[in-house]
């Protein structure tokens, strides 16, 4: 059952995002999101949208804790199924698509491909309004069929 329940977590976070990114990160936190799509000043080590990272390692923090501590049922495989979407994104957002660090450069992915195509469309805006694919693991079948220039 713990299998089951991280599974569903896991794949339940993609919402969570999707929802996050779109109403919290292009809302009332755009502040925090903000550097991430105007790029003017460089490439910084560090950007204020890192701060997202703490914001959701928290709660999966906390389910390992009380479910390993405290023995509620449960929270450590939603705690671990959080933390495994937070590694997930990480890899493909900050490494394979943003090359914060020069790994995975290139791919003839089909799945890959289409995910960087959805982001490249969101970062074609620099403001907080108007932009698209919010998500990070699903993205619209529009960017699985044609080159996005």
């Amino acid at each position: 059952m713990s299998v089951i329940v991280f599974l569903v977590t896991f794949f339940f976070m993609e919402f969570v995002a999707w929802f996050a990114h779109k109403h919290l990160m292009h809302g009332w936190l755009w502040k925090l999101h903000e550097d991430h799509h105007n790029k003017e000043s460089g490439h910084p080590v560090f950007e204020r949208n890192d701060s997202f990272f703490l914001i959701f390692a928290t709660p999966s923090v906390l389910c390992i804790v009380l479910g390993s501590g405290m023995g509620i049922p449960y929270l450590m495989p939603i705690g671990f199924g959080i933390s495994a979407y937070g590694f997930c994104y990480f890899l493909v957002h900050d490494i394979f698509i943003h090359q914060r660090i020069k790994l995975f450069k290139k791919s003839d992915n089909w799945y890959l491909k289409a995910i960087r195509r959805a982001h490249k469309i969101h970062h074609k805006k620099i403001t907080k309004d108007d932009c698209e694919c919010f998500g990070m693991l699903l993205v619209p079948l529009k960017y699985f069929k044609a080159e996005i220039k």
